[in-house]
């Protein structure tokens, strides 16, 4: 009688715990929730939307702020791209996919950030979060300060890779928010997003949206995800001439289904937005975050790359301006060659004219008449308007660069001919002479057409030529080494 009980009690209990795992356990069959929001990128207007602020699993969208932050780390000297980081086994730990990394290794940032962005690492993400803000719930709670400043409403990190966990949420809106300031705060880095492969430093990862990004035109980037609670997820982001459109997809059944859905909804804005707009940067953080940011160690230590840590004691109240120098009278010779020969037979004229007035002129009898200039600058600006040939004398002309190096570029838009591509270029260029004098224009195939690039820049020019372009309405990122 007492074993028959017990295998009664006993077959009672496993009938329980096979409920529980019905109930509570994801079913394969049930397919996540779905939510999509399509947004112009140049103004942040909403196309589309559906379910969109709806909290869902982000799953490795949540990466696009790891990575976000990182950038923004590395831009304020917490960090440096070569800094070595040390892997801990919590980050060790993390499960697939990951980069194989080992607790005690050292390995780069910079490798880091490939692995995250292009193979979507677990154990990347981790690292990278542990090494800026000393633990995941530090840099979880850096993350959350951000999203709160980009105005994502209702979003909230709980740690830097997007593996599921309760509580950890967000809507297609503040994915799609976040998407669009990766590409507009940090032009120079965007590139990573849209690399087929990259060196990660222990191997050579591959992309985890080859086929979206080789299928669609214009497609460079962001970021994919995939979880079982979450679905298969993808922010998505496109250009195609002066337009560009962020998508994001919340709930896919499979990772062709999501690239079908996505497709649907990047045709959707392209054919909604219009061909020209003026854009509007978002607004990065401000200040407050870098005040809040875990900038000082514990130890109050240097960081790892030997730049100079600065503590941040309070709100700055005012910035003085700096003094500027005085102006001091630039040798004729140097004047020269810093202006065109056109202007200065123009301005040779001038003057010449201005010399044959006569003072009794009555126009200038209540003013004051310039003195003619000396004549031996006149010759020199005679000579230089004029030049005589010289032969076997050669005349170098070096041009002084002070930014460290002219390895930067500008990309002006993704076009479906050279012919469109050398165009735009030639418009570009005689639009925008100041910013862009030296600079080689440079049109590149791909696979979605044919970019039209300025190469040959220093990172201040190519930053001061986007702006400037940008504030024209003509799209522009930047292009470098990260």
């Amino acid at each position: 009688m007492i074993s028959r009980l017990g295998h009664a009690a006993h077959s009672g209990l496993v009938l329980f715990i096979l409920l529980l795992l019905l109930v509570f356990a994801p079913s394969k069959g049930v397919p996540a929730p779905y939510a999509a929001m399509v947004m112009d990128a140049r103004t942040g207007e909403v196309l589309h939307s559906r379910n969109a602020d709806t909290r869902l699993h982000p799953a490795s969208l949540t990466k696009m702020m790891t990575l976000y932050i990182a950038f923004q780390a590395v831009q304020r000297g917490e960090i440096g791209l070569d800094t070595e980081v040390t892997i801990s086994s919590l980050a060790a730990s993390e499960p697939p996919s990951k980069l194989g990394l080992r607790a005690g290794q050292k390995i780069r940032l910079r490798y880091l950030l490939r692995a995250a962005a292009v193979k979507s690492a677990n154990d990347a993400a981790t690292a990278i979060g542990e090494a800026i803000s000393g633990s995941e719930e530090a840099f979880a709670r850096r993350m959350n300060r951000t999203a709160a400043a980009m105005g994502m409403r209702n979003t909230t990190f709980l740690n830097a890779h997007g593996l599921t966990q309760r509580g950890h949420m967000s809507t297609a809106r503040d994915m799609s928010i976040l998407g669009r300031h990766v590409i507009y705060d940090f032009p120079q880095y965007y590139n990573l997003f849209s690399r087929r492969t990259a060196d990660a430093g222990v191997r050579t990862v591959r992309h985890t949206n080859t086929r979206w990004l080789n299928s669609y035109e214009g497609g460079d980037g962001i970021k994919t995800g995939y979880t079982r609670a979450a679905g298969f997820n993808l922010t998505a982001s496109a250009q195609r001439g002066q337009e560009r459109i962020i998508a994001t997809m919340f709930g896919g059944s499979s990772t062709a289904a999501r690239n079908r859905r996505v497709t649907e909804l990047m045709d959707m804005g392209f054919s909604r937005a219009p061909s020209r707009a003026t854009i509007r940067r978002p607004q990065p953080p401000g200040a407050s975050i870098a005040q809040e940011a875990e900038i000082i160690s514990s130890n109050n230590s240097r960081p790892a790359n030997g730049s100079k840590t600065i503590r941040v004691t309070g709100i700055i109240s005012r910035s003085l301006r700096p003094v500027a120098r005085p102006e001091q009278a630039a040798p004729a010779e140097e004047l020269l060659l810093a202006v065109d020969t056109n202007v200065i037979a123009d301005a040779l004229a001038e003057a010449v004219e201005t010399a044959a007035v006569s003072p009794s002129t009555p126009a200038l009898e209540q003013s004051v008449v310039p003195q003619a200039r000396p004549s031996e600058v006149l010759a020199q600006i005679t000579q230089a308007a004029n030049p005589q040939p010289q032969p076997d004398v050669q005349e170098i002309v070096t041009r002084i660069s002070t930014s460290g190096g002219r390895h930067w570029g500008i990309n002006v838009g993704r076009y479906n001919t050279r012919y469109e591509a050398e165009r735009v270029l030639l418009k570009v260029a005689l639009n925008e002479m100041s910013s862009l004098d030296g600079s080689l224009r440079r049109v590149v195939p791909r696979s979605g057409g044919f970019d039209a690039n300025f190469m040959g820049l220093s990172r201040e020019g190519a930053d001061l030529a986007c702006r400037r372009l940008q504030a024209r309405g003509t799209s522009c990122f930047m292009i470098g080494t990260e």
